[in-house]
């Protein structure tokens, strides 16, 4: 009797159904017409251009001497949460426990596990329209409903109470804050955070993601714990600090949830990697220096952007203000900006990621990414200039 072997091949209906993500597309792309001899300039991906500081560097390195290559507590080296703890409190002035702070491996997985934690099938998170492009698949692998919030690049595409309370339900269970923004680098501003806290209060759970924090050109950004002490917070090492490949994050929890999260974490991952978090301890005790350095050198880039961008008629109206983003309203050369990113790309070597990419308010816009040298960000943007003058 013949196997059907046609079961094996099957993939869940989840995972056949959630959309490619465009950044990592438009990057592939570039890399082959790279392998193939282009000149391309990556304006594309969200990922520090700095090495990871050397006081991180160091004490990751003695850690793996010292043997650190083992099982951690599920919820994270003691030391690191204490190191986490002061962070807090210094730069926020809000007092969390350790025993409230878990870390992860990575900031994506602590989004996961808390999603896994909150949500059942059919519950609602509110999202802003446009938003990180992997929050909606976050949500859906665990049954939950994306509900897209329009926002406004004129008000600095920040949550509009209106439409909020518009689409507060039975089944909201959350609303997901990102200040600074990806895509837009834009903050939400602190009465507005305050307002949300208010409005949600004992509705649903505000889960705010600040990985950002710290790159910020300005006064600085606001934590939702300063006005929501039961809020979620998560955020991580790969941003401020540059350090993407140690695969490090935390999420604070109220109370109720650290157990069901860990309980979680202990199942799905175990525990987070052990050198990695000894490095961290050093990124939070002893990169200051480091992080001022890459901040200031992140905040030449953005001011170089945006008067590039207006001699070339395409004027920011929410400047970004955070992380190392400017999102560009480009709806006067395409309506398909998804096909323009690649025209771009193919035509002029340059790689920028189509605003689609961030849900549907993001149509007319492409995102360009900071997170380069002043030179190739300057002859990128000469390579833009004369792609769209034909």
């Amino acid at each position: 009797m013949p196997i059907d072997t046609s079961r094996l091949h099957r993939v869940s209906t989840r995972a056949a159904e959630m959309p490619p993500f465009f950044v990592m597309e438009v990057l592939e792309r570039a890399q082959a017409l790279e392998r193939a001899g282009r000149s391309i300039i990556h304006l594309e991906v969200g990922e520090p251009d700095f090495a990871s500081p050397p006081a991180v560097v160091a004490a990751g390195q003695e850690a793996l001497r010292a043997g650190h290559t083992h099982y951690t507590h599920s919820l994270g080296r003691l030391e690191l949460r204490t190191a986490l703890s002061a962070w807090l409190r210094r730069h926020y002035d809000v007092a969390v426990p350790p025993e409230r702070i878990v870390v992860t491996m990575g900031s994506s997985a602590a989004l996961l596990l808390v999603f896994a934690a909150l949500l059942e099938p059919g519950d609602e998170v509110l999202l802003t329209d446009p938003c990180y492009a992997c929050y909606p698949n976050f949500i859906t692998t665990f049954g939950g409903v994306p509900v897209r919030t329009p926002v406004r690049e004129a008000d600095g595409f920040q949550f509009d109470l209106g439409e909020v309370a518009r689409r507060l339900g039975p089944r909201t269970r959350a609303l997901v804050l990102n200040s600074p923004a990806n895509p837009t680098g834009t903050l939400t501003n602190p009465q507005r955070m305050a307002a949300l806290a208010d409005q949600l209060r004992g509705r649903a759970v505000i889960v705010s993601d600040e990985i950002y924090h710290g790159l910020v050109y300005g006064p600085r950004a606001h934590s939702i714990l300063e006005y929501e002490p039961d809020a979620v917070v998560v955020s991580g090492f790969s941003k401020l600090f540059a350090m993407t490949g140690w695969r490090l994050g935390y999420a604070v929890l109220p109370e109720w949830l650290v157990r069901p999260v860990q309980k979680l974490q202990q199942n799905l991952f175990v525990s987070p990697a052990d050198f990695p978090q000894l490095a961290a301890v050093a990124a939070l005790e002893r990169a200051d220096a480091d992080i001022e350095a890459m901040r200031r050198q992140y905040d030449e880039r953005r001011q170089l952007v945006l008067r590039r961008l207006r001699e070339l008629g395409l004027p920011v109206l929410a400047a970004p203000r955070g992380a190392f983003y400017v999102f560009v309203n480009v709806r006067q050369y395409t309506d398909d900006v998804y096909r323009f990113a690649f025209d771009l790309l193919e035509g002029a070597g340059v790689a920028l990621t189509p605003g689609t990419d961030f849900g549907p308010g993001g149509e007319g816009y492409v995102r360009i990414s900071y997170a380069n040298s002043l030179a190739n960000i300057d002859a990128g943007l000469t390579r833009l200039g004369q792609f769209l003058r034909g």
